[in-house]
């Protein structure tokens, strides 16, 4: 279980207060997928990060009973001047795995050959989000945190692992995706919620979430 428990969040901007949350409180159940829908610019990446615990609230308490993990191409804890292979093994130290087992499933799923040997550094972007997402992939989580759906690569063979495997892992793991188009909740959704003016709005339908969302952009 993720639970928000009165949490409030905002930020100076220099002209004015922004308010990301207001006094939220709403609970993630495992077996329960649950779709953000947000506007660009209304706070989509602060809440997943709250939720990773990357960011901390002004107010309230986040609790926890259960693995979740960090956002899907988050770079943060990938350090550029080691290699692939450096990063893999330490990481999964991080988490109690085996750091043969994750260096050799991201070395299998990255396909980028010599260049795991490489600082990550000297990585393009699509290498290091299809390094990252192996990453993601390799430690087994019960929650999956996602903002805008998958990273976009080139590879297609890349793609085609990585979409397998992660929606193998969905069938029995639990996915919180922020995004501001309704279409990219769909493909891990059933219930949804939407984020306007610091207030998160919960539904039991992606349906019913959808109406309120497009009456608010379109007005």
């Amino acid at each position: 279980m993720l639970e928000f428990v009165n949490v409030s969040k905002s930020f100076w901007t220099g002209k004015r207060r922004k308010v990301i949350l207001d006094q939220a409180t709403f609970r993630v159940e495992l077996g329960t997928s649950l779709g953000i829908l947000a506007a660009n610019g209304t706070g989509k990446t602060t809440i997943i990060n709250m939720m990773a615990g990357l960011e901390k609230p002004d107010e309230g308490e986040i609790r926890k009973s259960c693995r979740v993990s960090f956002p899907l191409g988050f770079m943060g804890g990938v350090v550029a001047k080691h290699t692939a292979t450096e990063n893999a093994r330490f990481i999964a130290r991080l988490y109690g795995l085996d750091p043969d087992y994750v260096e050799a499933f991201c070395r299998w799923l990255c396909g980028i050959n010599e260049y795991f040997d490489m600082p990550v550094g000297t990585y393009s972007q699509g290498m290091k989000a299809r390094f990252t997402f192996a990453l993601l992939l390799a430690l087994e989580f019960d929650i999956y945190l996602i903002d805008e759906g998958m990273p976009s690569t080139t590879d297609v063979e890349f793609n085609r692992k990585a979409g397998d495997i992660l929606r193998e892992r969905l069938q029995s793991a639990t996915v919180i995706v922020v995004s501001h188009q309704a279409a990219t909740l769909e493909k891990f959704c059933r219930t949804a919620a939407v984020l306007r003016d610091g207030k998160l709005h919960m539904f039991d339908t992606l349906e019913e979430a959808k109406q309120l969302y497009d009456y608010g952009t379109q007005g």
